[in-house]
């Protein structure tokens, strides 16, 4: 009889499928590429924001023309800009900036847009209209020239202004793919069963529908983190992002619209260039991995 109990267990524990992180788990391990990606995005993340912390911006920061355009060497491995500041130095501390605002804004809009996602797609009907006009105007006008307009009225702004404008247009994307999954998920039967148990609505939409949308949030998020970076990257090297004061990755890679510096000072914006594009086909190979491991999921049931 125990026997014929373990078999029974056994079995049961063969057929329950298996859960999201052990599917991303098994994704990852079958995509070196994707895994080489992941580690290597930890530890250079990490080693940035340690490697900052012990870096006094006021000091790095400080102009000292006898080092103008100092060529790598023993005083400064990459080298010094026009203002005989360490350009090393001001990669770390510009790229814990933008990866910092990209972070910020990612988990910022990726709030909003699941809260008024689940929202819509649970309750629809005048709510989900409400909602999804507001949506359809943030999405016809242009982003990115309505968050130049904002920098350019704000004559001084701080990171956490600069966070708060790119959030307050970057939202919309997440609520508009939560609240489409959210709609089917709306009518299973689960959500049925438990709204006729009288279970309270709040409870129904963040404890048992939002879990099941948990994998393609995940890829939602990675994939917007990427593209944050991309755009505070790409603001800055236009001149509408950080303060001039404040180290970026696109102020070091904007070095490169001086002719000069172009031809001659290579060490002022290249490795800046290039550590944006290894960060970002980092961020992508395992973006990828996730979306890869979210189609399994829904395929598994």
């Amino acid at each position: 009889m125990k026997n014929t109990e373990a078999i029974e267990q056994t079995e049961i524990k063969v057929s329950s499928p298996p859960t999201g992180f052990q599917v991303i788990a098994r994704e990852f391990m079958k995509d070196k590429l994707a895994m080489f990606s992941l580690i290597s995005l930890i530890i250079v993340i990490g080693g940035i924001y340690y490697w900052a912390s012990q870096i006094d911006q006021t000091q790095l920061m400080r102009i000292s023309l006898r080092d103008k355009l100092a060529e790598p060497g023993e005083k400064f491995w990459l080298g010094a800009d026009k203002g005989g500041r360490d350009i090393l130095g001001q990669l770390i501390v510009g790229a814990r900036n933008s990866l910092t605002i990209a972070i910020l804004v990612t988990l910022i809009t990726g709030f909003v847009g699941v809260v008024i996602g689940l929202i819509c797609g649970y309750f629809g009907g005048l709510i989900d209209n409400i909602f999804m006009r507001i949506i359809d105007f943030f999405i016809t006008i242009p982003s990115l020239m309505i968050i130049i307009v904002f920098v350019t009225i704000i004559p001084k702004y701080s990171i956490v202004e600069f966070i708060l404008i790119m959030s307050l247009f970057l939202w919309v994307g997440t609520a508009r793919l939560i609240r489409s999954k959210a709609l089917s998920e709306s009518r299973r039967d689960y959500i049925s069963a438990s709204k006729t148990l009288g279970t309270r609505n709040i409870v129904i939409i963040f404890k048992e529908m939002m879990p099941n949308l948990s994998s393609i949030l995940i890829v939602d998020m990675t994939l917007n983190f990427a593209g944050n970076v991309g755009l505070e990257t790409g603001l800055s090297f236009l001149g509408f992002g950080l303060p001039p004061s404040t180290p970026s990755l696109g102020t070091l890679v904007s070095y490169a619209t001086d002719p000069f510096i172009m031809e001659n000072a290579w060490w002022n914006w290249l490795p800046a260039a290039i550590l944006i594009l290894l960060l970002m086909l980092a961020i992508n190979y395992v973006g990828q991995a996730i979306r890869r491991s979210a189609d399994a999921r829904q395929r598994l049931g």
